[in-house]
């Protein structure tokens, strides 16, 4: 905090500089009592922020995983759980594994309904695969962000007043250039601080449900019809192969110009 008030006193002594000298005494005068006064405002309000009685802002997550009998009714019964606790589903997507058919699931869920929802969806399983629940204490970053977003309004505010007093063309724009910087770190927090609000307020939770199937489709084909693709693929291996020499056919008619060529050289060599 001393080094924002300390900058902004760096800043306005140049731009008072160089001017009318009734103007420079008035615009310095003026500011070391608006230092102050910001000084002591954003510490009113530092200490409010850090308040004992705040409600801690907790991010609640969980995975899941585990088998069912049927994908569909499941499903179904999942959807129900959503409307009964104000859910939404974020992501919905299905597959098929090697030996099994999974539906995976992403759903946003108010925060106080977390629990609820989770012992409802789990009072049908006999066990899980995979049960992960966490919970991240985001309080300090939010009071944090919260207490610099604050700050740097204060600091804006303080920035615009100076603003009204300055009359040199180059005084307004050095000005306006600290003003658009600020603006966007203002807006880069408000960012951060929504998302974070989003994400205590709204909890994940992630559900990915299968059912077992068969491991392969050939365990019941006959010997015979074994044999019989046997051939048909050994066929299929020879047409590819005499379909790739017809592709090359130039380079084998060089290749036995080439043979014969050195063949009558070394028989006349002999003789």
């Amino acid at each position: 905090m001393k080094t924002i008030i300390a900058y902004l006193s760096f800043l306005v002594l140049p731009l008072a500089c160089g001017g009318n000298p009734d103007y420079e005494t008035s615009v310095v005068g003026e500011t070391m009592p608006v230092m102050e006064e910001m000084d002591s405002k954003i510490a009113i309000n530092d200490t409010k922020f850090e308040a004992p009685d705040l409600e801690s802002k907790i991010i609640r997550e969980a995975s899941l995983r585990y088998e069912t009998q049927d994908l569909k009714t499941t499903y179904e019964q999942i959807l129900s759980g959503l409307k009964k606790h104000n859910a939404y589903l974020q992501n919905d997507s299905e597959g098929k594994d090697y030996n099994s058919i999974y539906k995976h699931l992403i759903i946003r869920i108010p925060n106080k309904n977390f629990d609820a929802f989770l012992n409802e969806i789990g009072k049908d399983v006999a066990y899980f695969d995979r049960k992960e629940i966490s919970s991240r204490d985001v309080t300090a970053e939010y009071i944090d962000l919260s207490a610099r977003i604050k700050a740097k309004k204060t600091l804006e505010e303080r920035y615009l007043e100076l603003l009204k007093k300055a009359v040199k063309v180059s005084e307004i724009l050095e000005i306006e250039k600290e003003l658009s910087a600020i603006r966007e770190e203002i807006e880069a927090k408000e960012g951060q601080l929504n998302y974070l609000q989003n994400k205590i307020s709204l909890s994940t939770i992630q559900i990915e449900f299968y059912k077992k199937v068969a491991k392969a489709d050939y365990a019941t084909v006959s010997y015979g019809t074994k044999m019989w693709n046997a051939i048909k693929s050994g066929w299929n291996g020879i047409s590819s192969f005499l379909i790739g020499l017809l592709h090359i056919w130039p380079f084998i008619l060089i290749l036995v110009a080439i043979f014969i060529f050195v063949r009558k050289t070394l028989k006349r060599k002999n003789q």
